[in-house]
């Protein structure tokens, strides 16, 4: 029976890996992949799982995604954007979900139920939106902070939600006065009791963590952390949701926040997808197919309702049209706080079978179509006010006037910053493309000129005037990648120099017959750096100092290479290896031309004789015993090379 569970989560491990693969492809969120898992393989489909069984480890993916989003919780940012988070936030909240219960209620639903579906309709999607936000690069423009600010609010709404759910669940469905202040009165001292535990204990638990410098005791701490709040949150009767998100807001505010974040990521992601897998189990196809024009006609008036209420309450504010249509565009869809509410519903007998899957369904086409509303918002607008919509190739990219001579850089990641900060002290016009959205909002933020962009595509690197470009430096490291950029930016810009950044010289030459002009190996130049320092501080003159570095350089750093070896050999790394020849050694008496070098495949660095050190000596040296042979080569060429020296043979 064992082995039956196990192959059966392995074949809804491989649909869901096959349905994410497909899905990305078509960009769509990876929410729609798990989903389609858990219809395949619930009670709708092959009917392996059933929602009750995934429920129990589903519900920790809502606790650590609570978690987080509390750790991205900023209290002083919340407070800076007090005025449209509370005020705009918080009108479209109270407005969608009201309207949203009074057209319920007509409809025949009863007042707890009426709420739930109301409060499900008025979330929208704060990790899908975010993400197009940074790709649209409109996080700073007035549309995009207007939505955050509403998202921000959203997040908030979900606390109260979370204590009012398992409240009503309790009481079968009715609302008492004195329940709800109960509730409350629990929630405050749960909040106070994690505060004092917060801002006392969980510092210097976390600083005595650190200073273990164990990644294994970090993250089980996270974790430790995450789940005994979320236990003592449900212990006083409100959902370990609630509890988890607490904890992330006291801990958003301390050092730790981003590594506390990173660690918890992968148990958070892998959770979570079960979570929406359990939600896809709620879905019943045959529901579906026999209320597929309700669930078209309900997510048409989602959409367009949602998009009307945020469009009017910024109107009343004074906000122009093109703004408020956008920012209503941005926020039409139903996001993924609204499958939480939706499961925790559904747990506590809140909603009808029939009831929760037009929702989930409403949501998960909504969310299907928010990339194409976002990306498109501003024409839609346009096209709103009778104005020709425009086309761009990308709106975030600047274009670059004609004569402009500029550096571009092509990865901002350390190595990219420096050379930008070096760039800019010198009044050398640049411009940087990166792939990391945060990287790229910070720094524009800061006002540099960096562009969310993918150097391999060529539609990207002329918008980012890579004609004009007098020099191209390459950055990141990915072999494949930069071997690609480099054939790239050599068609497009024949005379530019490019530079290119490696760990290492193992393919110098490759890159240099691409189209590099200089390739710069990190790890040798590092250690040229070194020993620059060590010969200055011994006295040894500067100009003497930068001829021995550019000769290194000009002969592809040939005497940084091999190294005489240790107890543990890398045999895939040329090695230095010193060859004594005694008396009557095969090759004492020969001629160094009478050697087949080329045969061994090995390198004569140098000849030692009566303590002397002979570089490159020519192929009329006549060996000698007692002279000392050093080596360049693979370990077992080296091996081969020292035995016809020795032996002949």
């Amino acid at each position: 029976m064992e082995q039956g569970i196990l192959l059966k989560i392995l074949l809804m491990l491989l649909i869901a890996i096959a349905a994410i693969a497909l899905l990305r492809r078509l960009g769509l969120p990876a929410i729609l992949a798990y989903l389609l898992t858990g219809v395949v393989a619930g009670p709708g489909g092959f009917d392996w799982f059933s929602q009750h069984q995934m429920h129990s480890v589903a519900e920790l993916g809502v606790v650590l995604l609570m978690f987080t989003l509390g750790l991205e919780f900023s209290v002083p940012k919340l407070w800076a954007m007090r005025r449209t988070v509370f005020g705009l936030g918080s009108a479209q909240v109270l407005v969608t979900t009201l309207l949203t219960m009074l057209i319920a209620m007509a409809l025949g639903q009863q007042s707890v139920q009426a709420l739930v579906i109301g409060s499900t309709i008025a979330l929208s999607s704060t990790a899908i939106v975010l993400k197009l936000l940074n790709e649209q690069g409109w996080l700073r423009r007035r549309h995009g902070e207007l939505s955050v600010s509403v998202l921000l609010f959203q997040d908030l709404a979900v606390v109260p939600l979370l204590i009012l759910l398992p409240l009503l669940g309790e009481a079968d469905g009715t609302l008492a006065l004195h329940n709800v202040l109960f509730a409350l009165l629990k929630g405050t001292v749960a909040f106070i009791a994690l505060m004092a535990f917060g801002k006392w204990a969980l510092p210097k638990v976390f600083d005595e963590v650190a200073r273990s410098r164990s990644n294994e005791l970090f993250v089980l701490s996270a974790l430790v952390v995450a789940l005994l709040t979320g236990a003592f949150t449900q212990w006083l009767g409100l959902s370990m949701a609630l509890g988890a998100f607490m904890a992330g807001m006291l801990l958003g505010e301390s050092q730790y926040r981003r590594q506390l974040e990173a660690d918890i990521r992968p148990f958070r992601d892998l959770l979570m997808g079960l979570f929406f897998i359990s939600i896809g189990m709620l879905l019943d196809f045959q529901l579906v197919m026999a209320y597929w024009w309700q669930i078209l006609l309900v997510l048409l008036a989602v959409i367009s309702g949602k998009a009307l209420v945020v469009h009017g309450l910024l109107k009343l504010a004074g906000e122009p049209f093109r703004i408020s249509s956008v920012s209503a565009l941005i926020l039409a869809q139903v996001g993924e706080f609204s499958f939480v509410v939706l499961a925790l519903a559904v747990n506590y007998q809140l909603l009808e079978p029939e009831v929760s899957t037009v929702l989930v369904m409403v949501a998960v086409i909504s969310m299907a179509l928010a990339p194409t509303l976002v990306r498109h918002a501003v024409n839609i607008s346009k096209w709103l006010q009778g104005l020709k919509p425009s086309v761009k190739d990308d709106p975030q990219l600047p274009r670059v006037e004609e004569g402009t001579e500029l550096v571009l850089i092509l990865g901002y990641g350390r190595v990219g910053q420096t050379i930008a900060r070096f760039l800019k002290a010198e009044a050398v016009p640049f411009l940087a493309l990166d792939l990391d959205p945060t990287r790229v909002q910070e720094a524009k933020r800061a006002g540099e000129p960096v562009y969310f962009g993918d150097a391999c595509k060529r539609a990207i690197l002329k918008q980012a005037g890579i004609t004009h470009a007098k020099m191209i430096v390459l950055t990141f490291c990915e072999s494949r990648a930069v071997d690609e950029v480099i054939h790239l930016c050599r068609t497009l810009a024949p005379t530019a120099k490019i530079l290119v950044r490696t760990r290492d010289d193992r393919e110098l030459k490759l890159l240099e017959q691409a189209g590099a002009s200089q390739v710069i190996p990190e790890t040798l130049e590092g250690s040229l750096m070194l020993v620059s320092q060590v010969l200055y501080q011994c006295g040894v003159p500067l100009t003497r100092i930068l001829k021995r570095l550019e000769f290194e350089r000009r002969n592809h750093y040939q005497y940084l290479h091999g190294f005489f070896s240790g107890t543990e050999t890398d045999f895939t790394l040329e090695l230095l290896h010193a060859v004594a020849l005694p008396r009557g050694a095969n090759a004492v008496g020969q001629r160094l031309g009478d050697i087949p070098w080329a045969k061994l495949r090995v390198e004569l660095r140098a000849i030692r004789r009566g303590g002397e050190e002979f570089d490159n000596p020519s192929e009329d040296w006549q060996l000698r015993a007692g002279d000392v042979l050093i080596l360049l080569g693979k370990p077992r060429r080296v091996e081969k090379a020292e035995a016809l020296l020795l032996q002949g043979s």
